[in-house]
């Protein structure tokens, strides 16, 4: 089982057609699955990931039963609609990316931003088959990738308070960095698995402060608004 999914506990709410039925239903929906329900759920986003990375999100829930050793029916049980399993493992994606953050701004080096593009990327290249949704506008890890946003322009400021980035830069352009490796790896994955690292690797050196060591790259094109970095990088479905 990828990292990322295990030792996860999310609640069951809205899984089962016929558990959101009646208040009665509500209440069995609160309890914690039974170990083997548990483990089903696991096997099936398990297999879901790998079966989305090999096959892109096209391939049928079908699929994800057939690798995760388990019926249709248990399959609809825990996840009611194909785009509920998709959300399941986009928002899981999102939260391990608020963890990466929390981790990064605990830094007091100014290396929490490196940091953040460095584990994103790795986090991204690993899970590549739901890319092209991560930044989706959804419900989906939704609070989650909010908070993550609220992270970057900390990480930023403490980055250029400690000279490692050049003061020019805003918090748009850490988002359209983010992004822009999230396209890298979703479409370099198959010919070029590390083609990512490569571009992170520039992405950090342009961020560097001009020095007089440094030839000096005075930058000459506006930054993105907030607005329009949100718009490029949570395009509507």
């Amino acid at each position: 089982m990828p990292s990322w999914l295990s030792s996860r506990q999310v609640p069951s709410s809205a899984m089962n057609r016929s558990d959101v039925t009646t208040p009665a239903a509500a209440l069995v929906v609160d309890r914690p699955l039974r170990r083997d329900a548990a483990q089903n759920r696991e096997r099936l986003l398990t297999a879901a990931s790998q079966v989305f990375a090999e096959r892109g999100l096209d391939a049928g829930v079908e699929e994800v039963a057939r690798a995760a050793g388990v019926g249709m029916g248990t399959l609809y049980r825990r996840f009611p609609s194909k785009q509920a399993l998709i959300d399941e493992l986009v928002g899981l994606m999102l939260q391990d990316f608020l963890d990466i953050a929390r981790t990064a701004s605990a830094r007091t080096d100014g290396t929490g931003l490196e940091n953040l593009l460095v584990h994103t990327g790795q986090l991204q290249a690993a899970h590549p088959g739901c890319l092209r949704r991560l930044w989706a506008q959804s419900d989906a890890g939704r609070e989650a990738i909010e908070h993550f946003r609220g992270h970057i322009p900390i990480l930023l400021r403490s980055a250029q308070e400690h000279g490692r980035i050049r003061p020019d830069v805003t918090t748009s352009d850490i988002l359209m960095m983010l992004w822009s490796i999230s396209a890298i790896i979703d479409t370099t994955t198959a010919a070029a698995p590390n083609a990512w690292r490569r571009h992170v690797e520039l992405v950090i050196a342009g961020l560097r402060p001009v020095t007089p060591d440094h030839l000096a790259a005075e930058l000459t094109e506006r930054p993105l608004t907030m607005a329009q970095a949100l718009k490029v990088t949570a395009p509507s479905r």
